[in-house]
């Protein structure tokens, strides 16, 4: 099994700009995986704090 996580960030933004961000979002993330099986095939889109969406994540079968 495999997992990908992708996250465009803004490159306009500052470097601690971009990480604190980054944080936020992966925290958020972190806290929902327990809403999933984390099978092959789950998933989801991936949002920032503007709730715009910036990436997704799932799992494959390697």
């Amino acid at each position: 099994m495999k997992f990908v996580l992708e996250v465009t960030v803004d490159e306009g933004a500052s470097a601690q700009e971009r990480a604190g961000e980054l944080g936020r979002i992966l925290r958020y993330w972190g806290g929902n995986l327990g809403h999933y099986a984390l099978e092959p095939g789950d998933g989801s889109a991936v949002h920032d704090s503007g709730y715009q969406e910036v990436g997704a994540w799932r799992i494959v079968a390697s």
